[in-house]
C-alpha cells in the first residue's frame, strides 16, 4: 500500500517535470522554425500541457483499466476550468473581460457536446475515435487559417505573451531544444506508467473504481502542467494566454486523447459517467460564458467559488 502511494506521487512529479520540459522544447522549436505565435499559444502550449493525459489514457488502455482513461479526461476538463482557473484567481484578478476568445470557446463547447453525444453510444470505439480526430483536424485547420490572418494583420502582442510566459528564446541553441524534448518524451511515459500502476492498485485496495480515481487523483495530477502555466500567465496579467491554454487543452483532451485512445482499444462508458460526470464537465464549461461573452473578469470571489465547486465535486465522486 505504501509503495503504491510512493509510485503515484513519483509518477505525478515526473509527469509535471516532463510536461514542463516538453512544453519548453515545443515552444522554442516552434519559434525557431517560424510557426505563427498564435498557433503556438492555442495549440502547442495547450496540447503540450495535455501530453500527460494522453500518455495516461493510452497506458490505461494497455493495462486493461479503460475506466481510468475516460475518467482522467472527463475529470481533467472539469479540473481545468474550476481548479486551473480558480487557483490563479485567488492570487490575482484575471482580466478575461478583455480577451477575444469567443471563437475558440464555441469550438470547445461544440467538442464537449459531440463528446457527450458519442458517449451515449455506450463506448468509445474506433468509429468514435475517427470522428473525434476528424473534428480535431478541422479545428486545427481553422486555427491555422485564423493564425495566418492574424499574422497578416501584424499581431505582435500574442508572440510576446507566449515568449514571456514560457521563457521562450527564439535564439535558444538547438541542442538545448532537443534536450528539453527528449526529457519530456522520456519522462512522460515513465511517469504515466508509475501513476497508472499506483492509482489502479490504490483503487482496488480501497474498493474505489478506477473511473473515480481517474476523475479525481489522476485528473488533478495530469492537470498540474496547465495549472503551472495558468498561474504564471495570471501573475503576468496575461489572461488571454491563461484562458486560451485551458480552452485549447480541453479541446485536445476530448478530441485528441480519447480519439487516439479509442483507436488503441475500446473504452466502455460507465453509467455513473453518463448520469453525472459528463454533465458536471459541461456545466463547468458553460460557467465561463459570463467571462467570454459579457466582459466579466475572474476575480478572487469567482476564484473561491470555482475552488469550492471543485472540492465539492471531488467529495461527491469519492
Amino acid at each position: 500500500m505504501l509503495m503504491d502511494w510512493v509510485y503515484t506521487g513519483l509518477g505525478l512529479l515526473i509527469l509535471l517535470l516532463a510536461g514542463d520540459s516538453l512544453v519548453k522544447g515545443a515552444v522554442n522549436m516552434s519559434l525557431r522554425i517560424g510557426i505563427p505565435a498564435l498557433i503556438v499559444s492555442l495549440t502547442i502550449v495547450a496540447f503540450g500541457t495535455s501530453a500527460p493525459e494522453l500518455l495516461i489514457s493510452v497506458q490505461a488502455i494497455w493495462d486493461g483499466v479503460p475506466g481510468l482513461a475516460l475518467g482522467n479526461v472527463v475529470g481533467s476538463n472539469t479540473a481545468n476550468v474550476l481548479m486551473v482557473l480558480g487557483v490563479p484567481a485567488l492570487l490575482t484578478v484575471m482580466h478575461t473581460g478583455a480577451c477575444n476568445s469567443r471563437d475558440s470557446y464555441m469550438q470547445m463547447i461544440g467538442a464537449t457536446v459531440l463528446f457527450i453525444a458519442l458517449a451515449f453510444r455506450g463506448r468509445f470505439d474506433w468509429i468514435s475515435g475517427l470522428i473525434l480526430l476528424t473534428a480535431l483536424a478541422a479545428m486545427l485547420i481553422h486555427a491555422a487559417r485564423a493564425a495566418n490572418d492574424h499574422r497578416k494583420a501584424d499581431a505582435e502582442a500574442p508572440a510576446g505573451a507566449v515568449e514571456d510566459l514560457e521563457g521562450a528564446d527564439p535564439n535558444l541553441p538547438w541542442p538545448r531544444i532537443i534536450l528539453f524534448l527528449a526529457l519530456g518524451l522520456i519522462g512522460l511515459p515513465l511517469g504515466a506508467n508509475l501513476l497508472v500502476d499506483g492509482a489502479s492498485n490504490i483503487a482496488r485496495d480501497f474498493g474505489v473504481s478506477e473511473t473515480a480515481i481517474g476523475l479525481t487523483l489522476v485528473a488533478v495530477g495530469t492537470s498540474l502542467p496547465e495549472l503551472a502555466t495558468t498561474v504564471v500567465a495570471a501573475l503576468r496579467r496575461q489572461a488571454d494566454v491563461a484562458l486560451g491554454n485551458v480552452i485549447g487543452s480541453n479541446m485536445f483532451n476530448l478530441l485528441g486523447i480519447i480519439g487516439v485512445a479509442a483507436l488503441v482499444g475500446e473504452i466502455p462508458v460507465s453509467p455513473e459517467i453518463l448520469r453525472f460526470d459528463l454533465w458536471v464537465m459541461l456545466g463547468a464549461s458553460l460557467i465561463l460564458v459570463p467571462f467570454v461573452f459579457f466582459g466579466r473578469n475572474i476575480n478572487r470571489v469567482w476564484g473561491i467559488a470555482f475552488c469550492v465547486l471543485y472540492v465539492t465535486y471531488v467529495g461527491v465522486v469519492l
